[in-house]
């Protein structure tokens, strides 16, 4: 019978490495927590692990795809004018002030001649008015002084009252005269400011013509056909992605963004390259009423091989912390509560926890109940009570060796 239940006890030892199996448990007859009988079965053996102090990481899983960081739109500036040359193709790289493609040119450029010639214009009438102003200022001055002489002539009886009248109304055309000359200045002038706003507004538009990249980037779209009139209110001619920087968009739902903190770190797999680290740059501050998802963007470096539009999966990294861990099988969970199976002096005894974060590794983070050092039944199950006597091992192969030992003890 003794050598059946060993044979029975090694089988099982092997099926569940982390414990041993319920044949031990169910064919001691002992009472829970009493030692062995004489000829009775050896206490069974549980592979047990401590409570240690290791880092743990908070992780949200994400996916989404790339995207531009920003994107910027190139649009003609001027409308009705033929598209007569396209400089580049959609991956070429641009600096800010690159031309991308020329419309026709010959409209608004005789729309500059005519506004210069028209400047010419009122700058000379601008020296002709000036020209009346001094000669009617001369005028003025003559005047002036003939008014005072015929006046002084007029005290001494010399002249007639008539002589002195026309005097008077010399004086006050000259006058006139001087002022419709500073008038006529001030039109010229006004003219000259209009020519002048029509000359830039004709040399804008004949530098519109040439269209260029607002930005650095890389082009990623173009619309633009040769011969096509090129409007302002279609299409953009043109799309660039800002200095080539991508980035990952993912939606996560409402009840994980409020753990998402700019700057938290993040790994991405991204489709064809493999994995890159990057960190989260933007989290959008609304949350669809239909989906329940907000958008979150991560931010990641250049990498040959990174295009718009390639699907990326992974972690935001929302934590790490150095906190008491334990095999993650090792923690029970029951109606929302957590427990482990703590050993002490070779007694098994139940043991409430507060469970925190389940780290990358397999190990689960305990925030309370438990302390460093002890050990854990490596995976708690229902195979052992409170008070249950068992063998602590602290390795699957010396777990193995134990039970093999009893087996051959048998023999």
């Amino acid at each position: 019978m003794k050598r059946t239940l060993l044979a029975g006890a090694i089988g099982l030892a092997l099926a569940l490495p982390l414990t041993t199996s319920t044949a031990f448990a169910q064919e001691s007859a002992a009472e829970p927590g009493s030692a062995p009988a004489d000829g009775a079965v050896e206490a069974p053996v549980v592979t047990v692990a401590p409570a240690t102090r290791a880092e743990v990481t908070a992780r949200v899983a994400v996916s989404g795809t790339l995207v531009a960081a920003e994107e910027v739109l190139v649009n003609t500036r001027v409308n009705g004018y033929a598209i007569e040359s396209i400089a580049v193709e959609v991956g070429d790289t641009v600096a800010a002030g690159d031309v991308l493609a020329t419309l026709d040119e010959s409209g608004p450029a005789a729309q500059l001649a005519q506004a210069e010639a028209e400047l010419a214009r009122s700058t000379a009438a601008i020296g002709q008015a000036q020209g009346q102003i001094d000669a009617a200022a001369a005028s003025r001055t003559e005047a002036d002084a003939s008014l005072e002489r015929t006046e002084r002539l007029r005290q001494s009886g010399n002249v007639s009252q008539a002589t002195l009248d026309q005097a008077k109304a010399a004086s006050t055309s000259a006058r006139a005269n001087l002022a419709s000359a500073r008038n006529g200045l001030d039109v010229s002038k006004a003219q000259q400011t209009a020519a002048t706003s029509q000359r830039d507004l004709a040399r804008l538009t004949l530098e519109r013509t040439r269209i260029k990249a607002p930005v650095a980037g890389i082009v990623s779209a173009r619309s633009v056909r040769l011969g096509e009139i090129a409007s302002g209110g279609g299409e953009p001619l043109f799309r660039l992605i800002r200095r080539g920087e991508l980035e990952v968009a993912v939606e996560i739902v409402e009840t994980e963004l409020g753990g998402i903190d700019a700057g938290d770190g993040a790994s991405v797999n991204v489709a064809g390259i493999g994995a890159v680290d990057g960190e989260v740059r933007l989290i959008a501050p609304t949350v669809d009423q239909q989906t329940r998802l907000g958008t979150v963007r991560i931010a990641v470096p250049e990498k040959a091989g990174l295009r718009a539009g390639l699907s990326a999966s992974g972690w935001i990294i929302t934590d790490r912390r150095e906190a008491i861990t334990v095999p993650a099988r090792a923690v029970l969970t029951r109606n929302l509560e957590s427990s482990v199976q703590v050993v002490e002096d070779g007694v098994v005894a139940r043991r409430a926890v507060t469970a925190g974060i389940l780290s990358e590794d397999g190990r689960r983070e305990i925030v309370g109940g438990l302390e460093e050092g002890e050990q854990v039944i490596a995976r708690a199950g229902a195979f052992f009570v409170d008070g249950d006597v068992v063998r602590p091992m602290e390795s699957i192969a010396d777990a193995r060796d134990a039970v093999a030992g009893d087996a051959e003890a048998a023999r």
